[in-house]
């Protein structure tokens, strides 16, 4: 039976007859790696997410972690599950083979990571951070901190967080509060609260890695001001449990298997050394923390997409199952009552709700791997040309390959409940739970408002425009070949090319206000509609590497291809003309009128 989790033959399109991974083989990084390697991580994927994630999903989603005031308790399938995924060296997938890693393309990272995502995306949220953690520190972490810190957490030994936002801060980074005190040993003391801390306490293993946003005192005021440390919950010098203290757990619509939780450092329960506050270690220079911190958040916010997209298309499958298995009604063109009922499939307006789900799913999977392929291209391109361009590129494209899964991957699993019908509210059937969890992620990392700032009023105009202008001359190559196809390619290239200039045509009409709030007012608006364009573009492409071929998985493809370009892509037009008009709408609306 095919796997309700993903598609395994659209991955297998999407890495193989798309992105062509194989000729990453060819670089050094990746020397040792073949298409037999890479499918084997698949499948071995596949298998642990299918035997030891997927069986508890439910369980954990109805048992909630439980804190009884000194410790955290979650069902042990979730031990379970994780040993399994660390004891296949999974932590360590694209890390460096010396850090103990498989050295993976990280687009083949990301495949693989999708399938536990899927399966169940509470309990892969405890490797999902500590990856990032991982990675973050490889990269700004002094190797003494490597060798003490990263390893363990590539073997499973430890797990990792990321502690940003505080209860009176949220989401505005500058009104941080917490405060790092220098000790003379080198060291920090910290002192203060984080708010919404997945993965923030449990026993699931030795210790926890916390990588800590803190201003040190006398630094310069607002996000100028923060600097980065390594907050362990065990200080590895002594063995001493370090006085960062769960203060209370959150309890969250979806995401019920994730431990998240308010931690107060420095409260005086524990005091390692005798002396109050949490011990705390620099991360690079001070007051570059934020910057560091970026590189984790940047990507989470991709990872974010990963999941979104992931739990909308197992909601896709799930629907489709149903929907070919559950017999009900009968065309509208038959005439005899007592005839047999048909399955639900095959009415019209089932078709499209599967329709949609397979375009936003399909859709958002593949421009979450082409993130990864420029991930690949950067680390391992063959010019510095090549890996400039490709960074640019992703920086454009990282907000909307956060937000656009998020909000329409979300719409997938609203499609989902709708094709079960009244089964679709019920616990009893899955989708129910996907579309919870999947309700997090337009907030996680991040929500729609502040990607939309992100992208209009940094990513395109960054350079003097060079991230608009790498977007589009990305498009307009897709479009050229598209062209030059002739055929129905052409038509769908002539749709693309004309949104393409569209956004150009809009972009500068924005920032031609002479005002910046004015120009940001409609920020999301921007966000969502040039995320239907990406995804355009990316439609385009796949039905380029599925020209000339034949069977079924093609023809849906095609089919796909073509709702998007001709039900969502005009969605576009009235979203760039309110832009262009510099509609004020919103902003002058006053509190009191409410």
């Amino acid at each position: 039976m095919p796997s309700l989790l993903l598609n395994r033959r659209d991955l297998d399109f999407l890495l193989y007859e798309w992105l062509d991974v194989v000729s990453l083989t060819g670089r050094a990084r990746h020397a040792d790696h073949s298409r037999e390697t890479f499918d084997d991580v698949l499948d071995l994927a596949e298998q642990i997410a299918t035997e030891h994630f997927a069986p508890h999903n439910h369980k954990a989603d109805a048992n909630e972690p439980v804190f009884d005031g000194e410790h955290v308790t979650l069902i042990p399938e979730v031990a379970a599950a994780l040993s399994v995924f660390a004891d296949a060296g999974l932590l360590g997938g694209a890390l460096d083979e010396e850090l103990g890693g498989l050295q993976l393309p990280t687009v083949i990272g990301n495949a693989v990571f999708a399938w536990f995502q899927a399966a169940n995306v509470g309990t892969s949220s405890y490797p999902f951070l500590t990856i990032a953690n991982v990675n973050l520190l490889v990269e700004h972490g002094s190797p003494e901190q490597v060798e003490t810190y990263v390893k363990p957490m590539v073997e499973g030994r430890w797990f990792g967080t990321m502690c940003l936002s505080e209860p009176q801060a949220g989401s505005s980074l500058s009104d941080v509060t917490t405060r790092a005190e220098p000790q003379d040993d080198g060291t920090y003391r910290l002192f203060g609260n984080k708010m919404w801390i997945s993965a923030g306490d449990h026993d699931l293993t030795e210790n926890i890695v916390h990588l800590v946003l803190a201003k040190i005192p006398g630094g310069p005021a607002g996000v100028k001001g923060i600097s980065l440390f390594i907050v362990p919950k065990t200080v590895v010098e002594t063995g001493e449990r370090n006085d960062v203290v769960l203060a209370g757990l959150n309890h969250k619509m979806g995401f019920r298997g994730t431990v998240n939780t308010l931690l107060n450092f420095g409260e005086g329960k524990h005091t390692p050394g005798g002396r109050p506050g949490a011990v705390g270690y620099l991360v690079g220079e001070p007051h570059q923390g934020l910057k560091y911190m970026f590189h984790m958040m940047n990507e989470a916010r991709i990872g974010v997409g990963l999941g979104a997209t992931a739990l909308g298309y197992t909601g896709y499958l799930h629907s489709l199952d149903y929907a070919k298995g559950r017999p009900q009604g009968r065309p509208v063109s038959a005439k005899d009552p007592a005839s047999p009922q048909v399955p639900i499939v095959q009415h019209a307006d089932v078709k499209r709700m599967l329709l949609a789900q397979k375009s936003y799913v399909e859709g958002a999977l593949a421009l979450n791997f082409y993130c990864g392929r420029l991930l690949d291209e950067h680390a391992t391109g063959e010019t510095e040309h090549a890996r400039a361009d490709a960074l640019l590129l992703l920086d454009v494209l990282t907000p909307i390959a956060k937000s656009w899964p998020s909000q329409w991957c979300l719409e997938a699993n609203s499609l989902a409940i709708q094709v079960l019908g009244g089964y679709g509210y019920t616990r009893e059937y899955p989708v129910e739970q996907f579309y919870r969890d999947n309700r997090l992620n337009p907030i996680h990392e991040g929500t729609h408002g502040i990607q939309g700032l992100d992208l209009l009023g940094r990513k395109v105009v960054m350079n003097g425009g060079a991230g608009l202008q790498a977007l589009t001359g990305a498009m307009d190559r897709t479009v050229a070949r598209a062209h030059d196809a002739g055929g129905e390619l052409a038509d769908l290239a002539a749709r693309l090319q004309e949104s393409s200039e569209r956004i150009a045509k809009t972009t500068a009409a924005v920032w031609s206000a002479g005002d910046i709030e004015v120009s940001l007012a409609n920020a999301s608006t921007y966000l969502e509609a040039v995320g239907h364009v990406v995804l355009a573009w990316i439609w385009l492409e796949q039905l380029l590497a599925a020209d000339g071929k034949e069977g079924d998985f093609y023809e849906g493809k095609r089919q796909a291809g073509r709702y998007f370009f001709r039900v969502e892509l005009p969605r576009t037009g009235p979203q760039l003309a309110l832009l262009e008009s510099l509609d004020t709408t919103s902003l002058d609306t006053q509190t009191s009128w409410f």
